[in-house]
């Protein structure tokens, strides 16, 4: 018997906030007030371009996405977030230089009438910034209450019925989480003392869950995939979903790897190396915030090939990963990988790969993405970790001894499954035996009656 979900219309104006009005939250922006005045398609976006596949292979039965589900429409969608500088959106979208200057002039008053709040700022964390729009606070607390004014500011201000946050800002630098991230209590206390170990994102994550806003994190940070935060979240009912958003290099590598390892291949060694000349690029040049974004990448791998399942194939991957700043490239990035593969018999092959990728094209779409889906998980009681968003992520955040599946084709079938759950409908497993009994049967009964 199907479980029935009862899932909250989604009535009156979506606020989506973004820490960090940079590269990708600016392109996000400007693409979506793009579709809305029929200038620019939403290309990249599952809600708005996707279709999904119900019931049987012989019903024509494919909706997009966004006609199937009860998702917020983009003329809903208000936008506002925090940065350390204060060029409005128009501004920092001129100043990152993804898009064509006659595409942002076009949106030149929209873009422009969104102007940054306030940024929560620590230079230990991101020390090739310099921020200048940022909060005063006696303690790490302080903060945090500022950052929940701003969001009831906010909502209130735009006339918003609901909210959802999506980290957009720098990766910080590598910490591992310690014992004031282990209980909500010890992470309070941390806030109060303005514990070192609390980086600028679990304080937006901290606010947002407190207002119960649902959290998705962007970067490869220790945000919120850690005992306090998904404590808070399942105390306030709050979504969250992380970590670090799944575009170039890393995409192609969930896209190539499970299919070596569907074959059974073997694998020696995985070489990649990025150039990269925006602001992202400026911060990973600091090796602590590089080793951050290192961890992240290095686990899909490791997610794909199973080592100890398959020692004769993976046992012995050398795995490298490079990220080198190029001024030149903006934010145009370019990934190399060489991938030095074995088969039959153990003879060796070798693919190349050179993605020229635009970083923030890849990462707009998925910012939307997440918004919706998160506003559609706490319209229908979805609390916590949401594991069937690990489609959009390079290290997804699981519920505590799970493995984070990384196979991209994997994850997405988990996120129409998890789609189809909600609304009703019989989950795919893609089987198919049942079309091939009944022709037996058809083909057995037309025997019996030439016989």
């Amino acid at each position: 018997m199907k479980k029935q979900i009862t899932i909250q219309p989604a009535k009156g104006k979506l606020g989506i906030l973004t820490p960090g009005l940079g590269a990708v939250a600016t392109t996000f922006i400007a693409g979506v007030v793009a579709a809305r005045k029929g200038i620019a398609l939403p290309i990249g976006s599952l809600t708005q371009m996707g279709t999904i596949r119900l019931g049987k292979r012989t019903e024509p039965r494919n909706p997009r996405i966004n006609e199937f589900v009860p998702l917020t429409q983009l003329d809903d969608i208000v936008f506002g977030g925090w940065d350390v500088y204060a060029d409005t959106v128009y501004e920092s979208a001129l100043n990152a230089k993804v898009l064509d200057r006659y595409l942002v002039e076009s949106l030149k008053d929209e873009l422009q009438a969104i102007k940054p709040m306030q940024a929560v700022f620590d230079k230990s964390f991101v020390r090739n910034l310099d921020g200048t729009h940022i909060k005063t606070g006696a303690t790490k607390m302080e903060l945090a209450e500022q950052l929940m004014e701003d969001i009831r500011r906010f909502k209130a201000d735009n006339n918003c019925a609901r909210l959802v946050m999506v980290w957009c800002a720098s990766t910080e630098a590598y910490i591992e989480a310690s014992l004031v991230h282990e209980s909500l209590d010890a992470f309070e206390e941390g806030l109060r003392n303005s514990d070192p170990n609390i980086a600028p994102s679990m304080i937006y994550a901290y606010a947002a869950l407190k207002m119960g806003v649902p959290f998705a994190n962007g970067a490869p940070n220790l945000t919120c995939d850690f005992p306090a935060m998904t404590e808070l979240a399942h105390k306030m009912k709050v979504a969250i979903g992380g970590r670090d958003f799944k575009t170039g290099q890393t995409l192609m590598k969930t896209i190539v790897a499970p299919g070596l390892h569907a074959r059974a291949l073997g694998v020696r060694g995985w070489f990649s190396t990025n150039i990269l000349g925006n602001r992202d690029g400026a911060v990973l040049d600091a090796p602590e915030n590089f080793k951050t974004k290192e961890v992240s990448k290095g686990s899909v791998l490791d997610g794909i090939f199973n080592a100890e399942l398959q020692p004769e194939l993976y046992g012995e991957i050398y795995h490298k990963i490079r990220i080198n700043y190029y001024p030149p490239h903006g934010d145009n990035k370019e990934s190399w990988d060489n991938i030095d593969i074995f088969g039959w018999m153990g003879y060796p092959m070798q693919i190349k790969i050179n993605f020229l990728c635009r970083d923030s094209i890849l990462a707009a779409p998925i910012v939307l993405d997440l918004a919706l889906f998160l506003d559609l998980a706490q319209r229908t009681g979805l609390s916590g970790v949401q594991e069937w968003l690990s489609f959009y992520f390079k290290a997804p955040q699981t519920a505590p001894g799970l493995p984070a599946q990384h196979d991209i084709f994997k994850q997405l079938s988990k996120l129409e499954n998890t789609l189809r759950y909600l609304m009703g409908e019989e989950l795919i497993t893609h089987l198919g035996l049942d079309y091939y009994e009944e022709l037996e049967k058809e083909y057995e009964a037309l025997l019996q009656v030439t016989a």
